[in-house]
């Protein structure tokens, strides 16, 4: 294929595809889903917190929509749910479900108290929060929560990584459902062609410290190998 360019001669058209966009969504999903559905870092959160009114009493809708506007005012990517034709309960399961880091809940009592009810959905749990608060303190929560979560998939990675020295140690661990780290001067090209027997291959090429090398062939390399899932 070729386009007319600019100075009137004709280009070929240069592309590539690498699925970078599926790829990653896949990955978020897979490392941070739990048995309750997604949990997305509040970095990458289209919405960091919804605020529901438990009830559809006037003065609980017009308050949540209050905390919402102080919310967004604040740079927080926010989201009122007033519906009022859905229960409470399976509003708040949906919002579970897609992974949005905090949850702002009011009802009545809430309002007379003048608190809101905080569930954090990496953490778990729930707290009473006074409303004048939550503009202060929700950004610190969202930075406390993306940390966390940061935290908790380097632990699983680095409990579920060996590091080995042989071909078979190799293949042993990634058979296992793990990941190897093997130096690439054990490994070399033919060791690679031999994982394919075992359903293994070379996830990608790493310095020795985990960084990016210098060239394929720089001293240190390491290779990850695993199985593809």
């Amino acid at each position: 294929t070729s386009y007319l360019s600019k100075d009137g001669t004709q280009e070929l058209v240069w592309q590539t595809s690498w699925g970078s966009t599926t790829r990653m969504i896949g990955a978020l999903v897979m490392m941070h889903g739990d048995d309750h559905g997604l949990r997305v870092p509040p970095r990458l959160a289209q919405t960091q917190v919804v605020v529901l009114a438990i009830k559809g009493d006037e003065p609980v809708l017009a308050k949540v929509r209050e905390i919402g506007d102080r919310l967004k005012a604040a740079g927080i990517r926010v989201h009122v749910d007033d519906r009022t034709d859905t229960p409470f309960g399976r509003r708040a399961v949906d919002w579970e479900l897609k992974g949005v880091p905090v949850r702002v809940e009011v009802g009545p009592r809430d309002l007379a108290s003048g608190t809101a009810m905080v569930a954090r959905r990496i953490p778990g749990g729930k707290q009473a929060i006074a409303v004048e608060d939550l503009v202060r303190l929700l950004p610190a929560v969202l930075e406390e929560d993306q940390a966390l979560l940061l935290a908790q998939s380097r632990e699983r990675r680095e409990s579920r990584t060996t590091e080995v020295s042989t071909f078979g140690e190799a293949v042993e661990a990634a058979v296992a459902g793990g990941w190897a780290r093997i130096p690439w001067a054990t490994l070399g090209e033919e060791g690679e062609a031999g994982l394919a027997e075992h359903a293994v291959t070379v996830r990608c090429l790493v310095a020795e410290d985990g960084s990016v090398p210098s060239a394929d062939d720089a001293p240190g390399n390491v290779a990850v190998v695993a199985r593809a899932y």
